[in-house]
């Protein structure tokens, strides 16, 4: 029978008096019998003796807190150069995030801020960023057609099949940039992820024709730190085509392809579809050659920061516990570190990208992106405005 709230308040003020004057061992077997009187949990219910059997009071804090507006202010800089990620991807990127803004004088800091800002947890940061961790979320719409039937020939990708732990199986895919009028002709943007380092590519394309799209992704191709092994692509005829399969044959690429209206089967190009293409240019159309030009040095300082000073997490572990998934993630680090870890790298293309890692500042890095993500906008508004006029010119008096 479910006690009254008033006879769980004279009970729990007749047990008090007692809990003052017992000992430790004593009130611990106290404490048992309210809860299992009264139906309080346990830290509930210690207050509520504590406090003489009436509302607990507030706890007063027991330390005073180690991060203050000290470690905030320098913090927020940190945080904006990478991104705005969350605290288990930024935390373990700190020491070395510092390293590189003090190395090109973005950044000036005591030993003790250095000291406190390498050693906070991701919790913390979390907690001293939270007024500035609110984004907008917006959908999008896919665009793939299926290819025509010789889709027929190119296997149905299987894990099995791929050394997940070996840099160079990549999954590839286009981005439409239609601004949400799928008509015309508009810009695409073809992204390459690799799947065991998360080492990203992404070139824009003026449609999704069969030459652009080969074109780009050979031009990728070649630019990667490691050779190609195997690609996977959706079902689309950009990539379903002769010409594709041809040239994974002569370089002895194994090609293989998603399962039909199976987006998960592709899902580390499609997250980097999101955290890279959509968070950078957005969901605006973009169908002029000055657009297309844009997005592409927007994509040339994207790589340098993706790569080099984007921790993220892969997934390790998967547990059912009833009803709830349990997942475990390894610690946030960078593709090129991950290719490092890897081996996956010769010696010269090692000191290469060392070099090239070591020269790039990330805060002027994050300001040529932002100049370049106006522009787009400043071009998506001039062409707005022009169409705009052309129509009220061409309207009858």
């Amino acid at each position: 029978m479910a006690l009254s709230m008033a006879t769980k308040k004279q009970i729990t003020k007749e047990m008090a008096r007692r809990y003052a004057r017992a000992r430790k061992g004593e009130r611990g077997r106290m404490l048992d019998e309210l809860c299992a009187l009264t139906g309080y949990n346990r830290g509930y219910a210690a207050r509520l003796l504590r406090s003489g059997g009436g509302a607990p009071t507030a706890r007063s804090r027991q330390r005073p807190r180690t991060y203050g507006a000290e470690t905030r202010e320098p913090l927020r800089k940190l945080w904006a150069t990478a991104g705005g990620i969350c605290g288990k991807r930024l935390a373990p990127f700190l020491p070395e995030l510092v390293a590189a803004l003090e190395r090109h004088g973005e950044l000036e800091l005591s030993e003790e801020q250095r000291a406190k800002l390498c050693a906070i947890s991701a919790a913390s940061v979390d907690r001293l960023l939270a007024a500035e961790r609110r984004r907008l979320t917006l959908r999008g719409r896919a665009t793939t057609r299926p290819g025509s039937l010789l889709r027929n020939q190119i296997p149905v990708r299987t894990f099995a099949e791929w050394d997940q732990g070996r840099a160079g199986f990549v999954e590839v895919d286009l981005v439409a940039h239609d601004g949400g009028v799928a008509r015309g002709e508009f810009a695409y943007s073809l992204d390459l992820t690799d799947v065991a380092s998360g080492w990203t590519e992404v070139r824009a394309v003026r449609n999704r024709a069969q030459r652009w799209t080969f074109e780009a992704l050979t031009a990728i191709a070649a630019r990667l730190p490691f050779p190609l092994l195997g690609l996977d692509s959706d079902n689309g005829g950009e990539f379903i085509n002769a010409q594709l399969v041809r040239y994974c044959t002569e370089h002895e690429i194994s090609f293989t392809r998603s399962r039909p209206y199976r987006k998960n089967d592709n899902c580390y190009v499609e997250q980097k579809n999101w955290t890279v293409v959509r968070r950078t240019v957005g969901w605006a159309r973009f169908d002029t050659e000055a657009e297309l030009a844009t997005l592409n040095r927007l994509y040339d300082s994207l790589r340098l920061y993706v790569n080099y000073f984007q921790p993220q997490v892969k997934l390790t572990a998967k547990e059912r516990c009833g009803s709830r998934l349990r997942k475990r993630y390894d610690t946030a680090t960078t593709p090129y570190r991950r290719l490092l870890a890897l081996g996956a790298l010769t010696d010269d293309v090692a000191r290469r990208l060392e070099a090239e890692y070591r020269g790039t500042n990330p805060v002027a890095l994050r300001r040529e992106i932002t100049r370049l993500q106006r522009r787009l906008v400043e071009l998506a508004s001039l062409k707005e405005e022009t169409r705009r006029k052309e129509v009220q010119a061409s309207a009858p008096a």
